[in-house]
């Protein structure tokens, strides 16, 4: 007797263990059965979203971002204020903001001379005398606890294959910093250095050196084992060596060179507004079911799909894949936050993972461990990378274009590689990890989406 069972491995294993020759499939309903998803799935498939879909995913594979200009907020990012903070994720009020969140507000505050101490932030913030706005919806974005003022300065990324510009601050480095949910005196430095320092010599470098084709850069760093998310070590190498002679050419460059050596994640940003410049092209396309943004504020886990501007809602869960420092665990760490899950919409980070032994160490070791989750990611995905190439799966594409409906018929939801903050005590960041989107928000997403057809 031969078998092919369908569904609970409990029967194969069965008939495995009887001496009977079994191939087990891993079948399961489509959306846990439910039949209102069940309903909307169908409906979606039978509609013709393809044409949409494949333009979504070809100016995420084809279009090229590159940086321009560095630059303060307040010069160039749309509609920011002079006396707005920009953070991840959906809007949020202050009363819901999570610790290391309020924590870099009150430096970014501080550091923007709205306040002379922690305490006349918190009363500047909690008497509503500071606007706080979703960085996305100003064409930007932010990575971890970010808190960007309009002072700060930030890369200046064109895409103009699809007429698009976006923003991200300038990588404030590891260590004693804002964005990792301090508000030390040291803290407040680093972001004052950033607007006084490396800002300007940025801005000189950039002008010096023309245009930076991000993902050029990106690409060569995904081939020498970076996600370029969680580990950017290899990109930042190359983008310093780029700018190595006009480095030398300033008249003082050692505090700059201070700043860059210490700072592994430096590319982070850039490629993040790099992401962002395509996906705000990708949002042009209406009718489609591809996920164009996906982003968390600590609070709160938001996406969004292609030609639909509305936010798709739910809990920030926590981190759960990760290791921390020693002397924490999970019950010290925050919920997931950032924009920077705007990488895993391209192709990167979580999508990159498989050809990452590092990343492989936060997942279980194994480098088996690191493909399954690229494996995922390619079950929810419409199409693969033409620019970013696995050396590990012979320079298969990594999967791009996360598909709202393949992600509620699966039940898998994108993996995020990110850090982890401590959730309380402003301990900075406490250990990394690779974080699962709620599937709730994607539902909604879909849902939403049935409907306007």
């Amino acid at each position: 007797m031969e078998v092919v069972n369908l569904g609970l491995r409990a029967f194969a294993d069965a008939v495995a263990a009887q001496g009977a020759a079994v191939v087990h499939v891993d079948a399961r309903p489509p959306a846990r059965g439910d039949p209102v998803l069940v309903r909307a799935l169908t409906d979606l498939y039978s509609a013709d979203l393809e044409s949409a879909n494949a333009d979504v995913t070809g100016r995420l594979d084809r279009e090229v971002p590159s940086v321009v200009d560095v630059r303060p907020a307040i010069d160039v990012v749309p509609g920011i204020g002079d006396r707005t903070i920009l953070h991840a994720g959906p809007p949020i009020v202050w009363e819901a903001v999570c610790d290391p969140l309020r924590r870099s507000m009150r430096a970014a505050v501080v550091a923007e001379g709205w306040a002379d101490d922690l305490a006349g932030a918190e009363r500047a913030l909690t008497g509503g005398q500071v606007e706080l706005a979703a960085a996305n919806e100003h064409d930007s974005v932010v990575p971890l606890a970010t808190a960007l003022g309009p002072s700060m300065p930030v890369w200046v990324v064109d895409n103009p294959a699809g007429g698009t510009r976006a923003f991200a601050p300038l990588g404030q480095g590891p260590g004693d910093v804002a964005w990792l949910g301090r508000e030390s005196a040291a803290a407040v430095e680093r972001l004052v250095f950033l607007r006084t320092v490396a800002g300007p010599l940025l801005k000189e470098i950039v002008s010096r050196t023309g245009p930076i084709d991000t993902f050029a850069i990106a690409a060569q760093g995904v081939q020498m084992g970076d996600d370029v998310h969680m580990r950017v070590q290899a990109s930042t190498n190359l983008l310093l060596r780029s700018m190595l002679p006009a480095i030398a050419a300033l008249d003082d460059a050692v505090p700059l060179a201070a700043y860059l050596s210490a700072n592994h994640l430096f590319f982070l940003t850039m490629a993040m507004a790099g992401a962002k410049a395509l996906t705000m092209s990708a949002e042009r396309v209406a009718g489609s079911s591809i996920v164009t943004t996906m982003a968390r504020n600590g609070t709160t886990y938001g996406v969004k799909l292609a030609g639909d501007r509305r936010w798709f809602v739910t809990d920030s869960p926590p981190v759960e894949a990760a290791l921390f420092h020693a002397g924490y665990g999970p019950p010290d760490g925050a919920p997931d936050i950032g924009d920077s899950a705007v990488l895993e919409l391209v192709g990167l980070g979580g999508a990159a993972t498989a050809g990452s032994p590092a990343v492989a160490a936060f997942l279980g070791g194994t480098m088996a461990d690191a493909a399954r989750v690229t494996g995922d990611m390619r079950r929810i995905c419409a199409a693969e990378s033409t620019r970013f190439k696995l050396p590990v799966t012979d320079f298969r594409g990594t999967p791009l274009g996360v598909d709202v409906r393949k992600v509620v018929e699966t039940g898998i939801t994108p993996r995020v590689n990110t850090g982890v903050l401590h959730a309380r005590d402003g301990s900075g960041q406490i250990g990394a990890g690779v974080a699962t989107a709620p599937l709730a928000a994607f539902q909604a997403a879909l849902l939403a989406l049935a409907e306007a057809r």
